[in-house]
């Protein structure tokens, strides 16, 4: 079912998803399986599954010689989606991107979904490379999200790429994009990257999903800004709670959020980082319940491959 139905038939109550990180290369999904399994009973309508874009390793060849070669770290998530919908007969929503894969490679990507009955999907521009100091397009693929998402809706009105195909049964993609509360870190402002979300939801967006902020106000000050330049869809709120003491310089470095300094006050008191993983349970329980009473469609956690601090959260607000 598509997100934008559930919301419907959801008829105002705020529902309960999260996002899972595909297993590395050698590691078994019942790793996998087993921070999802705590979860359910807080009955996700959906789970999305992240993709990982290629990276550059060098592998010694001898007498001095690295070789350059590509590979993905965590592959398989069209694969772990199918997965994710047989055992717990929920949707399951893979991340699609830009960067990393042509057009050709996402067009058959969007096939497997559709042939696999995957109704939703997530379309990012995604990160630059480890090894490369700004994002690079790929030779052949998508530039912009809002170009990836032109080529989702082109599919769902049965326009492929390159073939004359008579389409039998359209694909009816519903197609999910984010939202950057506090913009996008290469956004020369706020309100530039609300045109550049503006430009996705024209290509076809159908929902927003934004990325994890701490302050409420600045979510709800992003969704009125939104709405005043015509974007109608819905914006769910992404929310991440703090785990460890070092999150304090690694989160606005990498995401360049700002974090409210009652919650730096609380985390810098901690002992340890179990003492800090009880400060963000709380402070993301308070935060849960304020969008929830201003009745946002969803609350979405980032998991990060853990359950047990989202499980604390969801059995405080659900």
């Amino acid at each position: 079912m598509k997100v934008t139905d559930h919301i419907k038939q959801a008829n105002g109550k705020t529902l309960f998803s999260f996002e899972v990180i595909p297993p590395q290369k050698g590691k078994n999904i019942q790793d996998l399986y087993n921070n999802i399994d705590p979860l359910m009973e807080f009955n996700p309508p959906f789970i999305d599954v992240t993709t990982s874009r290629e990276e550059y390793v060098y592998v010694d060849k001898g007498n001095g010689l690295l070789d350059k070669r590509i590979t993905r770290m965590r592959p398989g998530t069209v694969g772990i989606c199918a997965s994710i919908m047989h055992k717990y007969q929920v949707d399951a929503i893979p991340h699609l991107l830009c960067g990393g894969f042509t057009k050709e490679e996402t067009e058959y990507v969007l096939v497997d979904c559709h042939y696999l009955g995957l109704d939703n999907v997530v379309a990012l521009r995604g990160d630059a490379r480890k090894d490369e100091p700004y994002f690079k397009p790929t030779e052949g693929g998508n530039h912009y999200a809002s170009e990836l998402v032109t080529q989702i809706s082109n599919l769902n009105k049965g326009k492929y790429l390159h073939d004359d195909i008579k389409v039998e049964h359209n694909y009816d993609f519903c197609i999910g994009v984010a939202g950057y509360p506090e913009k996008h870190m290469e956004s020369p402002s706020l309100n530039t990257d609300l045109k550049r979300l503006k430009a996705k939801v024209d290509a076809g967006a159908d929902y927003v999903v934004t990325q994890m902020f701490f302050d409420n106000k600045k979510y709800f000050d992003f969704v009125d800004k939104a709405r005043a330049i015509g974007i109608t869809v819905p914006i769910i709120p992404g929310i991440k709670p703090l785990a460890v003491k070092r999150h304090l310089q690694i989160l606005p470095q990498v995401f360049k959020i700002d974090l409210p300094e009652d919650l730096i006050d609380a985390v810098e008191g901690c002992k340890d980082n179990k003492a800090v993983r009880e400060v963000g349970i709380e402070f993301a329980i308070q935060q849960s319940k304020e969008l929830k009473a201003a009745g946002v469609p969803f609350l979405h956690y980032y998991s990060m491959g853990k359950s047990d601090n989202i499980k604390a959260i969801a059995s405080a607000i659900f």
